[in-house]
């Protein structure tokens, strides 16, 4: 084993030194007791021999039983401690991974291949609780039943007892060949289970399409593949094991065939008494289980050390969007609402063309200011930009005068709040989502922010009223019903900024004339709405329009609409498109 895996290993192991102690001595003494039993049967057999009594035999049958009575007790103690250290470490690893996927910035969780993760999470996570668990008690039993039973045996008779565990190494080969198959049969399984799974996730997520194109006898039939599928590899397990079990006994009992014919031979010679016979029976089955198990252990040691490699490399995975080392803060803790860019550049590694491009604007503190421009040209960039959501170089854009980028995250984001176009909403009441931001905020504040989002009359139109649930994604509410949470959600946290980013475009233009006027009903709120609804953005204070990534226009609707430019074209063309569907 390489250096890093073992100081992988010893740094995860190292804060339960105590219990892994204490389950070792544990093993100890449960392999040690162990190791008298066959002896006091030898005494029992040569008792015998010499005379037959009632008294002595019921004693040492006493004595082998309260023995095997402790022996189950202290091994049960081993178990608890040491697959409790594998459990602790899987409870731990499982929240750091979760804690450290919480600090990666957006883009890279989006980007990133949920299935690759969530396999990280749980099997590779599973995977290291086997090794730190399983395994070490696993290969610390064998460890110590080897090094107490051999020299036991040694000592009864040396030839006979190598002859009888020659055999072993191949029952181990065995072991370690099939179990791998059978581990990489059982990740076959897994997998197969997860396609299923998601499939049938996937279909009841789209039911309505499935119904609307009438798909149900295709979905039926990919299910059914899926399902055979599924069951052709929960299957090969099971036929590897039927080989590999017989092949073990078949190992096993010729190693007591060994042991039986060449003890005969002890016996008749008088060089080997029948007790001591026994006695090396018993060592040689005793043998058998840490032996097979060796093989297994092997292979769940090697499959624990891949994914414990694969765990640390995610969390050795670094945010590029942190709180600054040495942080500044708002003068009065809570923002004026003023913004300013100075030659905002925000580039994407995938894209060779920078996403905004020396963009600079001013906003004071209360005005409602739209962005505006062609798809592409930057403007849901610069909402994010706004919340730090993506990488903001430092110097280049400002609240109330201070750097975003020395400002603490938490902080920033509880003066910015960012509605985008798609607000996601969690499997709760549809008062737990609006008051996700503020989760002790009260109902009272609940119904406030619902009626500036325009949301309370859908409210009362509910069975269940604020404790409607809404269901995965809000699948359960339109459209416009999902914005208009979203945006109460963020009207709650009553933040100096309010970033509309397309939020209003599942909305009617009533509502979202109503919901802006109720927006700027408030004061020292300075709200940026991005959108393509041009009628939203004309009754806006000023208006931005972006190309490329800048701003190449600036004014009032009144003074755009006059002059030839993007604008001009971007409302004409609205106003055409509302011509045609008149």
């Amino acid at each position: 084993m390489r250096a890093p895996k073992l100081a992988m290993l010893r740094r995860h192991l190292r804060p339960h030194r105590r219990a892994l102690l204490l389950g070792a001595l544990a093993l100890l003494v449960v392999n040690g007791l162990g190791v008298t039993i066959p002896l006091l049967v030898r005494r029992v057999v040569d008792d015998l021999q010499v005379g037959f009594s009632y008294s002595k035999v019921l004693g040492q049958a006493g004595l082998i039983i309260g023995l095997a009575t402790l022996i189950a007790g202290v091994r049960l103690l081993s178990r608890m401690l040491v697959f409790g250290v594998g459990r602790q470490v899987e409870v731990d690893l499982r929240q750091r991974l979760f804690d450290h996927l919480l600090r990666q910035e957006p883009a890279w969780v989006q980007a990133t291949a949920s299935g690759d993760v969530l396999s990280r999470a749980t099997s590779d996570v599973e995977n290291v609780r086997r090794l730190l668990g399983f395994s070490v008690l696993s290969l610390t039993n064998t460890a110590l039943a080897y090094g107490l039973t051999l020299p036991a045996m040694l000592l009864i008779d040396p030839w006979l007892s190598l002859a009888a565990v020659a055999l072993y190494p191949l029952m181990l080969l065995t072991v370690q060949r099939f179990g791998g198959r059978i581990m990489r049969e059982q990740r076959r399984q897994q997998e197969a289970l997860a396609a299923l799974t998601n499939l049938l996730q996937e279909d009841l997520s789209g039911i309505n399409a499935i119904k609307i194109y009438g798909q149900e006898p295709v979905e039926e039939r990919a299910f059914a593949a899926s399902n055979r599928a599924y069951r052709d590899a929960a299957l090969g397990p099971a036929r590897w094991r039927s080989v590999m079990f017989p092949l073990i006994e078949g190992i096993a009992s010729i190693s007591l065939l060994v042991l039986l014919g060449l003890g005969s031979t002890q016996l008749e010679s008088g060089r080997l008494g029948i007790g001591d016979l026994v006695a090396l029976i018993l060592y040689v089955e005793r043998l058998v289980f840490p032996t097979a198990l060796l093989g297994f252990t092997l292979n769940t040691f090697q499959t624990g050390q891949v994914s414990l490699e694969r765990i640390e490399e995610l969390l050795r995975r670094q945010p590029t969007i942190v709180s600054p080392a040495q942080p500044r803060h708002l003068p009065s803790g809570r923002a004026k609402g003023a913004l300013e860019a100075r030659q905002l550049t925000v580039r994407y590694a995938d894209r060779p063309v920078p996403a905004l491009d020396n963009l600079s604007f001013t906003i004071q503190p209360g005005e409602l200011v739209a962005v505006v421009g062609a798809v592409g040209c930057g403007k849901s960039t610069l909402a994010r930009a706004l919340g730090r959501m993506v990488d903001v170089p430092p110097g280049q854009l400002f609240v109330d005068a201070v750097d975003i980028t020395t400002l603490p995250l938490d902080e920033l984001r509880r003066q910015v709040a960012l509605v985008p176009q798609e607000g996601f909403l969690f499997t709760a009441t549809l008062a737990d989502n609006l008051r996700y931001g503020e989760p002790e905020a009260s109902l009272e504040r609940v119904r406030e922010a619902a009626e500036q989002a325009q949301l309370t009359d859908d409210v009362r139109g509910f069975p269940d009223g604020w404790q409607t649930l809404v269901g995965e994604r809000g699948i359960t509410l339109s459209g416009g019903q999902r914005q208009r949470t979203a945006l109460g959600r963020a009207l709650l946290m009553d933040s100096p900024i309010l970033v509309l980013d397309d939020a209003l475009a599942s909305v009617d233009n009533r509502t979202a004339a109503a919901i802006l006027q109720a927006v700027r009903g408030q004061r020292q709120r300075t709200v940026v709405l991005i959108s393509h609804q041009l009628s939203a953005a004309a009754a806006c204070d000023r208006i931005l329009v972006m190309e490329a990534g800048h701003v190449v226009q600036e004014g009032r609707h009144a003074e755009l609409v006059r002059e030839r430019g993007p604008y001009r074209r971007l409302w004409e063309r609205e106003q055409a498109e509302r011509l045609q569907t008149a």
